[in-house]
């Protein structure tokens, strides 16, 4: 089982004992959970303290930790420098890697996150039909900027008219950014599991982002947190409580379609990032990127 645990008290302190991450509260014990159960610890608590024990674990186990800001963006993560047996010629293989493949596998996975846009657009009702539209024009490396086109028809329809998307705003934003959060992390974590360097992206590639790569593998996966997000503020508002974080985190356990079968949003990350690195070092692109799930399932996300 995936799990992210969030802290969000101040005065907790984070250990380890015995294969758990201990929660205590001025000596006392609250709470453990097991380590092999964890995806990442998200910590928005600044009066939180972790035992270097306990991130050393963490580290050898491959799970990340993300220190958010009071918007619920992260601000600097934690992660391990090995994470693959072949480690070092994959990362010689995804820096070396040819333009025209970088600039598909971009192609590919826009295409994929427009898709799943339609399908989101789909299960509220929405039009939907001019982003399958959309998705059908997309060159190599979207040097039209389809991806901007299709966003700023999906948005209006998804979220409002009304709706702008800021980082700082505290309305549905903030909890598209805590889902954005969980998701960045749980990519993070698979790229580092397979072998590939999360600051070498496709596309993205502002020189202060060192998860860029993250920021490119976790977009077809976005509209899952649009959707949950949008039925979470529509029902209980965008306060961003711990139902809301909950709900949110429970995403990463989500099945996909994928393949011949169905396989949790955590795993399909793990499979895409495996199936970049592969195509890194053959030289052949393949990627092993989801489907949609059916509409009464991403309707029901975040009720």
């Amino acid at each position: 089982m995936d799990r992210v645990i969030d802290i969000a008290t101040d005065g907790r302190h984070l250990s380890r004992e015995r294969g758990f991450l201990k929660v205590t509260e001025d000596g006392a014990e609250i709470g453990r959970i097991p380590l092999d159960e964890i995806t990442a610890v998200i910590i928005h608590a600044h009066g939180t303290t972790v035992s270097g024990t306990l991130l050393a674990e963490l580290g050898d186990r491959g799970i990340l930790v993300v220190f958010c800001a009071s918007n619920h963006a992260p601000r600097s993560v934690l992660m391990p420098i090995e994470g693959h047996h072949a480690q070092g010629g994959r990362l010689r293989a995804q820096w070396q890697a040819k333009t025209p493949l970088v600039k598909q596998a971009w192609k590919q996975v826009v295409i994929s996150k427009i898709t799943m846009q339609a399908a989101a657009l789909e299960a509220i009702t929405a039009p939907h039909a001019p982003l399958t539209m959309m998705a059908r024009s997309v060159t190599s490396g979207d040097s039209t900027n389809v991806e901007a086109q299709a966003a700023r028809y999906y948005w209006p329809l998804m979220m409002g008219g009304d709706f702008r998307r800021d980082r700082d705003a505290s309305d549905v934003n903030a909890l598209l950014n805590y889902g954005y959060t969980v998701l960045r992390a749980a990519t993070a974590r698979a790229i580092v599991a397979a072998g590939l360097h999360p600051t070498i992206g496709l596309h993205h590639s502002n020189r202060g982002n060192a998860f860029a790569l993250a920021d490119d593998l976790m977009e077809p996966f976005r509209p899952l947190v649009d959707c949950a997000a949008r039925t979470l503020a529509d029902r209980n508002g965008s306060q961003v409580d711990t139902e809301a974080k909950q709900t949110l985190a429970r995403l990463i356990a989500l099945d996909l379609p994928l393949g011949d079968g169905q396989t949790p949003v955590s795993v399909a990350l793990t499979k895409l990032a495996t199936s970049l690195g592969q195509s890194f070092e053959s030289g052949k692109l393949s990627l092993a990127l989801p489907r949609p799930p059916d509409a009464l399932t991403l309707l029901g996300l975040g009720a």
